[in-house]
């Protein structure tokens, strides 16, 4: 069955041109959302098929959607790595540890609301981080907007109303967020969020507006909660990459064209991207009968005290590995101000 199921996708998706037959170079790149996702649809495909264009046909790259070439979405890292994919999209989230100088962008009260400012700002510091990714060609880092709070029935107007809820985090510095609010956390990669929410295994979680349409989170949840100026919990980091020997292995004009849609070339883009894909999850909210809670300036100051415990809890853990986590948190924090204004 695994067989015939990678087939039929590979049938199915091997839409980047006509030309896939006649190219030099074939690339397979694996993630773990839907095809129904604005990820595969506005950002992985079209990048595909610009790496095609670009490349005049020579390139052709086969997109498995779904974990369609198999494995569990925590495994994408060591596919890449093992070169069983080409390329992979995955949050880094899913390999606890591995990325350490990277989550700076994932902390509360670093991350603010907006996937560009911290997008663009991890571009301005990936000398800091590229200790992080010694053994891949990294594509681009990005994060979403932001994890708001989506709850199934209970409305959260201050921090007190979380104490001994279950909420499913989607890295371990999302857990330590939901520790410090007095929660439980819950680690789940996304696909399985839906079940969990009917199911009654989770009260909430922490995701942002633009995953509710491909999991039909209006469905399934009642209350959604940010900050009224658009801010929120912290952010989550993805990791756009290709195994090192495949893009080495590359002509050098072919690897051009890889450049050219890589990094700083396409981080605005993908920042933007994940803006405007909020506003669709929004409107399903609001239209389910869904109550969108905006906390005002005093209530958020009692979560980014919390928030700022995650951060002098991650700064310690770094300098215990001879990382300077302050440093860090204080670049991140100037850099997203930068883009921020």
């Amino acid at each position: 069955m695994h067989l015939i199921r990678v087939i039929m996708a590979s049938l199915a998706l091997l839409t980047t041109s006509g030309l896939a037959q006649a190219a030099e170079e074939t690339l397979t790149l694996h993630h773990f959302l839907s095809p129904k996702s604005m990820t595969h649809q506005k950002l992985i495909m079209p990048w595909a098929e610009r790496v095609t264009q670009q490349s005049d046909g020579r390139i052709a790259v086969e997109v498995f959607p779904s974990m369609s070439m198999g494995g569990k979405p925590p495994e994408l890292y060591r596919q890449l790595r093992d070169g069983s994919a080409d390329i992979v999209w995955t949050l880094i989230g899913y390999t606890p540890g591995v990325f350490p100088r990277s989550e700076v962008f994932e902390l509360p009260t670093v991350h603010r609301g907006s996937s560009l400012a911290t997008t663009l700002a991890i571009q301005d510091m990936l000398d800091a981080v590229s200790a992080d990714y010694p053994d891949i060609k990294l594509l681009l880092l990005h994060v979403h907007a932001g994890n708001a709070l989506h709850m199934v029935d209970k409305p959260v107007n201050s921090v007190a109303d979380l104490k001994g809820l279950k909420l499913r985090t989607p890295s371990r510095t999302g857990a330590w967020l939901i520790e410090a609010l007095d929660a439980e956390p819950v680690g789940m990669p996304v696909p399985a969020l839906p079940q969990a929410l009917s199911k009654g295994v989770v009260d909430g979680a922490l995701v942002p507006f633009e995953i509710v349409p491909p999991l039909k989170l209006q469905e399934l949840t009642d209350y959604s909660i940010e900050a009224a100026n658009g801010d929120r919990f912290g952010t989550s980091v993805f990791l756009f990459a290709m195994n090192k020997e495949r893009y080495e292995s590359l002509p050098q004009d072919l690897r051009a064209v890889i450049d050219a849609n890589s990094g700083s070339n396409i981080a605005a883009e993908m920042g933007e991207i994940w803006m405007q894909g909020e506003q669709p999850g929004i409107e399903m909210q609001r239209a389910s009968g869904g109550e969108i809670i905006g906390l005002d300036a005093g209530t958020m100051s009692e979560f980014n005290n919390r928030g700022e415990q995650v951060v002098q809890r991650w700064v310690a853990e770094m300098r215990e590995q001879g990382i300077d986590g302050l440093g860090l948190v204080e670049q991140a924090r100037a850099a997203v101000a930068k883009h921020s204004n």
